[in-house]
């Protein structure tokens, strides 16, 4: 078995952006770390990725808010990125525009103006809607005050009531309190294909946050894609002594007598670290990577015994037209029902949706200008929806028998299928799109399974629930000593905001700090005059390739 030569101090497997942030603030307070990335391209789904060196897509970046003075502008000034990574808003008059059968609904930015037009557009409704966004209001600003409780629950109840009141309750819950319509309700939970959960499973805090990440400081989009803000990150870990390594899968995580010693990866390379961050999917970190009796087998029926989030279906499109002309700087939330709960009975069924809802982006409207997304005059989409994990929907077999997934005839066939109905679907607020299409190609939980390792496919880990929220999803710290834990399945769920934050209290664990309040003080770690990402020039992607080949280049010429 090889033994790596480099002492490292923590090793961080996988490279999306909770990955990514742990390490950037563990290398900036001097912390020599490895992050370790199976893939060929550092980011996770942050990423892009270009076909034919022509049409740019982003896998999982799409719109996020708090970029100004909210979470994530916090993350980023913690490690002297504020000022490095650039944003565009979305229409602050309607950074979503939900499309149901009777009538669009723009969602604007400010939580005044939401209440306002949800009034404006239900005014037989006047009251419960104040009272409901009242509370969605009340209880993220309870809980910014008090923050998460670890200990004096009774001091927590008394500064966050409406929370106590509310917040574990489900959506389902508050809007039979107050007798919303089927209509309201459907207004209210438009945007829930972030986080792909029923209403009658969702939190009122989850909702509520995440309505509010946007509200407060509108909707943005990171300039050139999500890959830049994984490049930026990377560059303060290499700035600060760390290392990114792409082609590095990570094949076990070695534990003696309770404590983390080292990871080996699929070359049988070892490597040994005081600390191990796991960032990818929960259940392979637990079942595949941790050797048998690592753990007990109560954790493991915990482990094994969470939901996971609804998987999404994405459809990639390159069409010969500027789509300016057609949509403003929105994300289009196709809803063919109002009964956003029978969505999730196919899904449960094991079915595909005959009239699923559809989210359509575009980088071309959100970022116009920029040459990477697309050629001239030309445009991308991307077309999103949920869909069941499950394989024999899908026209998947046995994959031991039948060769890869992607080469079965069943399932292209179901893939085409689904991949027109979102087109056609689309064509509703687009206009016609078939005879522009230059390219098209569509990503399935297959494909997420394939390159994350993800159980049946969820990009959002397991399911933000009533059952599984807060001190009900796993720890940052585990039993193991050394081990700690971040990425979407932790307490901070998934999504930008929770990827980052998770990744900044796993490295906050590791150091035995909190680094949330040093750095809301005003604290900024590492040198941000000796960062060189960014400027003219710079693409994003190329960066964030083959970063081992890259590291090793400037290894030998500095004679390490």
């Amino acid at each position: 078995m090889a033994q790596q030569e480099d002492n490292w101090d923590a090793i961080i497997i996988g490279s999306g952006l909770s990955g990514l942030t742990a390490a950037a603030y563990l290398t900036t307070n001097g912390v020599r770390t490895l992050v370790l990335e199976q893939y060929d391209v550092a980011g996770g789904c942050s990423q892009t990725f270009r076909r034919k060196n022509l049409w740019q897509f982003d896998v999982g970046l799409h719109y996020i808010g708090g970029v100004i003075d909210g979470d994530i502008a916090r993350v980023l000034r913690g490690v002297g990125l504020d000022d490095r990574v650039e944003f565009t808003e979305l229409d602050p008059d309607g950074f979503d525009t939900f499309v149901f059968p009777d009538f669009t609904f723009r969602v604007p930015k400010g939580w005044d103006n939401y209440t306002e037009r949800l009034v404006e557009t239900f005014p037989e409704e006047e009251a419960s809607l104040q009272e409901v966004t009242r509370i969605m209001e009340t209880i993220v600003i309870e809980l910014r005050a008090a923050g998460v409780p670890e200990k004096d629950f009774e001091a927590f109840a008394l500064r966050a009531p409406t929370f106590m009141k509310w917040g574990l309750r489900s959506l389902t819950e508050m809007f039979d309190e107050f007798g919303l319509s089927e209509q309201a309700r459907a207004v209210l939970t438009g945007q829930a294909g972030d986080y792909a959960t029923p209403p009658s499973r969702t939190p009122v805090i989850l909702h509520s946050g995440l309505v509010d990440h946007y509200l407060q400081e509108g909707a943005w989009y990171v300039k050139d894609g999500g890959q830049a803000l994984a490049g930026h990150l990377i560059d303060v870990i290499h700035t600060n002594g760390g290392r990114v390594r792409t082609h590095a899968r990570v094949e076990g995580i070695e534990v003696d007598d309770g404590v983390v010693k080292a990871v080996t990866l699929e070359n049988d390379e070892r490597i040994e670290a005081p600390a191990v961050i796991a960032t990818g999917d929960i259940k392979h970190t637990f079942n595949e990577l941790l050797a048998p009796g690592a753990v007990t087998e109560d954790t493991l029926d915990i482990i094994n015994g969470y939901r996971m989030a609804t998987p999404l279906v994405t459809v990639y499109l390159g069409v010969d037209f500027d789509i300016n002309d057609r949509m403003p700087a929105t994300n289009f939330w196709i809803h063919p029902r109002y009964d956003s709960e029978a969505y999730y009975e196919f899904v449960k069924a094991g079915e595909f949706d005959p009239r699923t809802p559809i989210y359509i982006s575009s980088a071309s409207v959100k970022d116009p200008g920029n040459t990477h997304h697309a050629p001239a005059g030309c445009s991308t989409l991307e077309l999103m929806t949920w869909a069941t994990p499950s394989l024999e929907a899908w026209g998947v077999k046995d994959e031991s028998g039948a060769g890869r997934y992607s080469k079965q005839a069943g399932y292209r066939e179901v893939k085409d299928r689904i991949t027109q109905q979102l087109i056609e679907g689309a064509e509703q607020v687009l206009g016609e799109l078939e005879s522009h299409i230059l390219w098209k190609e569509a990503a399935t939980p297959m494909t997420q399974t394939r390159y994350t390792l993800s159980s049946e496919g969820s990009s959002y880990g397991i399911e933000l629930a009533t059952d599984q929220i807060g001190p009900l999803r796993p720890a940052t710290r585990t039993a193991i000593e050394g081990l700690y834990l971040a990425g979407v399945s932790t307490r901070r769920g998934h999504g930008i905001v929770g990827a980052m934050l998770g990744g900044r209290d796993a490295a906050g664990a590791v150091l035995g700090r909190n680094l949330q309040a040093e750095v809301d003080s005003g604290e900024v770690f590492g040198d941000p005059s000796k960062l060189t990402a960014g400027g003219e020039g710079w693409d994003a992607l190329e960066a964030c390739r083959k970063l081992q080949d890259k590291t090793a280049r400037q290894n030998a010429l500095a004679g390490d």
